[in-house]
């Protein structure tokens, strides 16, 4: 069947790639079994194919202990001097093999320093046929790696060192195992380009023979029959290596120990507080949570720098970015792998290579008493063999706190954990969280931009924006008044409208509302009140005290569960959203009396609201 998508022309011009390289082998394989001089017998066959053989074996061992940290830094770093090494490590492609042997002449010939320095041995040497490979093959391995490493989420590294790993470490636990099919890849290309190298081999060391070199002095020597041998065992040596990159090993599920659940230590409670100031290019991060408290969300919009404030807190931009205390422990100067902070990353940041189980004993500090306890906690059992492919998405978040927790840290510090999930799922691992503040006594601050999920697992809310704090205060304070209309907007408040302070009221498309007004006689004001604050009542319902009664008729009605959402017309084009659990139920069409208690009214002058937008 034609994989869908690949049609018309695309598969002619795949199928006269496919002629164009597949047509000479085929006419050698033909020439190959109609003669019988094909050259096996020839002196120095052998020989030959072992030095391209074990020289470009070791070659390519020089190339991946020194490429692969090479191709790791220059994809890890931005400065311009990774940039002027990316593009040297580049430049034995463009150069002419003959012309790579002369430049390596200049450097290790028999009259160099080095030549002299090893006594002349760099070249007409085994010694020579490695370096002159290893020059023109190392770039296949360093770019590819490059590649690989490059497309390797941050956020795996940055979890991997909060975990307590070092450098090298990362570089090969993670880095190595996660961009291996890359890696692979640039293996097999600076093997088969080392293999088959025939002018800078010729130049810097003619003696001893390899392969390419045998096979040409061949065919000018003793005819193109000769040559047959040599070139059909490089097709042989260069097949078998593909072959073998190509093979899936099957992974053996890890041996599990039989340890009994442990429970991991108490925490004493060591509430947080910081200060971050730092520059992500021309943005601008400032923000301050004075008071030390043990549950904090920080609830913003996208883009106002929460995961850049979770990563400051972390130390993953430097110790200068944030100055951070637990408890009375200042952790601010703390490397990133001692500092004992648990990073939950946004999006499942879990190692693709590594089961449930080693997951969970990933970090240096975990134990495997601890890992069993936690897995049954999180409701992991009978995943310990399974890969995050093969998890769902609530799986794998739980896996990620998991791993996490076995670290043993005194805080975590969690990345919009719910946001990928569905409804169900989401609701379910919020409680969790929840129940894990309560046991373990462990510290949280909570980015997110859901004002229902920085409510329910914080004591303290902070509202950002743009790298700046636009209030903070007790979830409760917060939440009940607003400090502007950008806060109420991003706590989700509804029907924020404009209005006029009046003779001690505020009116709003020709109705009249009684509310705290204070000093703001005469002045333009946004006003909202909250949904279920709000109450629908009989047409002929009198006001209680300190409440309004407003002529409302209803637009629109939707369920939502345990309560219903009314859209009821208060004036001409003013709309409120009143969301009730009450049994009474209404229909398009009803009026009704609209009841809004003067305490619940919040206010702000409009120029506030203009500033905001």
């Amino acid at each position: 069947m034609t994989p869908r998508g690949l049609a018309g022309p695309l598969r002619w011009l795949a199928g006269l790639a496919v002629v164009y390289l597949a047509a000479p082998l085929v006419a050698l394989v033909i020439r190959f079994a109609s003669t019988s001089q094909r050259g096996f017998h020839q002196a120095g066959l052998y020989s030959a194919l072992w030095v391209s053989l074990s020289a470009a074996t070791i070659s390519l061992a020089l190339i991946t202990v020194v490429g692969l940290p090479l191709a790791f830094v220059l994809a890890r770093s931005t400065s311009r001097l990774s940039r002027v090494v990316g593009v040297l490590v580049q430049i034995p492609l463009a150069l002419p093999p003959l012309m790579s042997g002369i430049v390596l002449i200049y450097l290790v010939g028999p009259y160099t320093f080095l030549g002299r320095l090893f006594d002349r041995q760099l070249t007409n040497s085994r010694t020579g046929v490695v370096l002159a490979m290893t020059f023109v093959a190392a770039p296949f391995l360093v770019v590819a790696a490059r590649a690989a490493f490059e497309s390797i989420d941050q956020s795996l590294l940055d979890v991997a060192e909060t975990l307590g790993h070092g450098e090298v470490s990362r570089f090969v636990r993670v880095a190595i195992p996660v961009a291996a099919p890359g890696i692979r890849a640039g293996m097999v290309l600076a093997w088969l380009r080392a293999f088959g190298e025939y002018g800078a081999v010729v130049v810097l060391a003619y003696n001893p023979t390899s392969l390419p070199i045998y096979t040409y002095n061949q065919f000018s020597g003793a005819g193109l029959s000769t040559t047959l041998a040599p070139t059909a065992l490089a097709l042989a040596a260069a097949t078998v290596v593909v072959a073998v990159s190509r093979l899936h090993w099957r992974r053996r599920a890890p041996r599990l120990p039989s340890v009994e659940p442990r429970a991991p230590a108490s925490v004493a409670a060591r509430p947080v507080r910081f200060e971050v100031d730092h520059h992500l290019g021309a943005f601008h991060l400032r923000l301050t949570s004075s008071r030390a408290v043990r549950h904090l969300a920080v609830l913003g919009p996208s883009g106002a720098g929460k995961s850049a404030l979770l990563r400051s807190l972390a130390g993953l931009y430097g110790p200068e970015s944030a100055r951070l205390w637990c408890g009375e422990d200042a952790l601010g100067d703390v490397p990133v792998v001692r500092r004992g902070v648990g990073y939950v990353a946004q999006g499942f940041s879990l190692f693709p290579h590594l089961t449930v189980w080693q997951q969970l004993n990933f970090a240096p500090a975990a134990s495997a008493e601890v890992a069993r306890y936690w897995l049954h906690r999180l409701g992991l059992d009978g995943l310990e063999s399974h890969l995050p492919a093969q998890l769902s998405g609530g799986q794998r978040q739980r896996v990620a706190l998991g791993q996490v927790l076995c670290a043993g840290p005194v805080l975590l510090l969690l990345d919009e954990p719910f946001s990928a999930l569905d409804v169900p799922v989401r609701q379910d691992l919020r409680r969790l969280v929840r129940e894990l503040q309560r046991e373990t006594g462990l510290s949280t601050v909570l980015v997110t931009h859901d004002p229902e999920e920085a409510g329910f697992l914080s004591e303290d809310v902070l509202v950002v924006s743009a790298g700046a704090a636009l209030q903070a205060g007790t979830s409760r304070e917060v939440f009940a008044h607003p400090a502007s209309p950008e806060v109420a907007r991003l706590l989700g408040i509804a029907n924020l409208l404009p209005a006029r302070v009046r003779a001690g009221a505020i009116e709003c498309d020709g109705v009249r509302i009684v509310a705290d007004v204070a000093a703001l006689e005469g002045a333009d004001v946004s006003w909202s009140v909250r949904p279920e604050r709000v109450t629908l009542a009989a047409s002929d319902a009198v006001a209680p005290a300190r409440h309004t009664a407003l002529a409302g008729a209803i637009l629109d009605v939707a369920y939502v569960g345990v309560a219903s959402d009314y859209l009821v017309g208060i004036g001409p084009s003013t709309t409120l959203l009143v969301r009730s659990a009450d049994a009474t139920e209404w229909s398009v069409g009803d009026t009704c009396a609209v009841l809004i208690r003067a305490d619940d009214v919040s206010l702000w002058p409009r120029v506030e609201l203009a500033a905001a937008t």
